[in-house]
Order: structure tokens, then sequence, then C-alpha cells
């Protein structure tokens, strides 16, 4: 089965496309520049030097977030347009699973990590058990401090992982001593192929009823649906929670 794998959830743009087990081609790209104009030339172009069309697809894996808003929307709407056109399935894979799985020669846990402003990182644990990617503690946002808290009280040795880790590097070093250990650079960026084998793995959902994890509503959403609350409380005494809006 051939699998086209896509991420843009974060400044790394990644493209895959694997076939079985075997890794046909790949495009990453760790530039700041709009995903939105640059991921279907980047997917017919890798496409096209494999000799590969789209009819020959069997699946496509998206990461489904956490990560930038807009990055996260760009890729699943591609990705659930590509699943509906092409009338084959579709699974999501974490953005910070993906991260992880390059800390398959590590032996102790696996923390990815994205920056998600005011000293909070998108991030969660994971571990090797053998061959399978192992998730220890889920998804979340958290402040960094208290996420180096949390993993200083385990004891154990933790890789970071992600383009970020520059930037937290000092709390995490200071906090956790020798049990902080760090990802080359080689390691930091995301791999579309990991994705593809990831999502091969996961169970397949239908497009139109795919959706992403951004984990946090995006700003701008968390406004309206604050004013939108303030003014039901106001009228009929009714409120409603960000929580219950999918």
């Amino acid at each position: 089965m051939k699998i086209l794998a896509i991420d843009t959830s974060n400044v790394v743009m990644g493209i895959a496309l694997v076939e079985d087990d075997v890794v046909r081609g790949e495009i990453v790209t760790n530039i700041k520049k709009d995903h939105s104009t640059r991921v279907m030339p980047a997917v017919q172009s890798l496409l096209k030097q494999c000799g590969v069309v789209p009819n020959e697809l069997g699946l496509i894996a998206v990461a489904k977030g956490p990560g930038s808003y807009t990055g996260v929307r760009i890729g699943v709407t591609i990705a659930k347009t590509l699943a509906w056109a092409l009338n084959i399935p579709i699974v999501g894979v974490s953005s910070l699973e993906v991260l992880a799985a390059n800390g398959r020669y590590f032996s102790g846990l696996i923390s990815p990590f994205f920056d998600a402003r005011r000293g909070q990182v998108y991030t969660g644990l994971y571990r090797y058990d053998g061959e399978e990617l192992v998730c220890i503690e889920s998804d979340r946002i958290v402040l960094a401090e208290e996420w180096a808290n949390q993993l200083k009280a385990r004891k154990e040795a933790v890789l970071f992982i992600g383009t970020d880790v520059a930037l937290y590097k000092d709390l995490f070093q200071t906090q956790l001593g020798e049990w902080a250990h760090f990802a080359p650079s080689s390691l930091q960026l995301p791999r579309p192929s990991e994705l593809a084998l990831l999502g091969k793995k996961k169970e397949r959902e239908d497009a139109h009823a795919f959706v992403p994890n951004y984990i946090r509503l995006a700003e701008a959403e968390a406004k309206w649906l604050a004013k939108q609350k303030g003014e039901k409380n106001n009228g009929d005494g009714y409120s409603i929670s960000i929580h219950d809006v999918k």
C-alpha cells in the first residue's frame, strides 16, 4: 500500500511517500514560509519523481496537531480533500508523536515539544518498548517550568526533542541536571516518513468525520466564544464552555 504523509503543523513542512515499509521519497523544509502555497506543489513533485499517480495511493496520513493553528488547519484540510477526492481513508497522528519517533534509540523517556508561547510548551511523554513507541503521558499544553518539575520527580533520563529546544534548554538542564538529554540538530525535525509509518498502524477514519487536535483554541476563537458566553449569560442565563465546541 502506498501512503502519502503530510505535515504542516509547525514551521517544518514535510511530505513523504511510503510504500509498505519502504520510504520512496521525502521532502522536508525548515523555513518560515507560507505552507499553503507550497504543500500541493511539493506533493505533486514528490509523486512525479517517484513515478506514482494519485489514484495509486491507498491512505493519507496527516499530522493532526498540536502546533500552529493555521499550520494544522492547512495540512488537515489538504489531507481531507485528497482523501475525499480519491475515496481513500485518512489517518491522523499526533504531531508530537511523530517528533518523538526520532528518539528510537534512546533508552529513557522522550519529551518532544513545540513552543506554545508565554512560557508554555506543547508536549507529551513517550518511550520505546522494543520497536513500539508508547505514549506515557498524553499530549498537553503546560508551562515549561511546571513540566520540568514533573519530569524531575520521575528521576529518569529524558530526551528533549524539537526545533524549539534551545528556548528552554537552560531551564530543563537546571531542573533535571544529569537526567536531561538533548537531541542533536539532525534529530530535531519531525520526519514525514515516520508519520506515514506510524499512521499505517492507526485506525482509519472517514475524511468527513476527521477532526484535528488543536489542544487549545486559536486566540480569536477563544475570544469569540467568551463573548458569546457573556451574551448568553446576560440574556437567558444559559452558558457554554469552549470544551463543548468541537
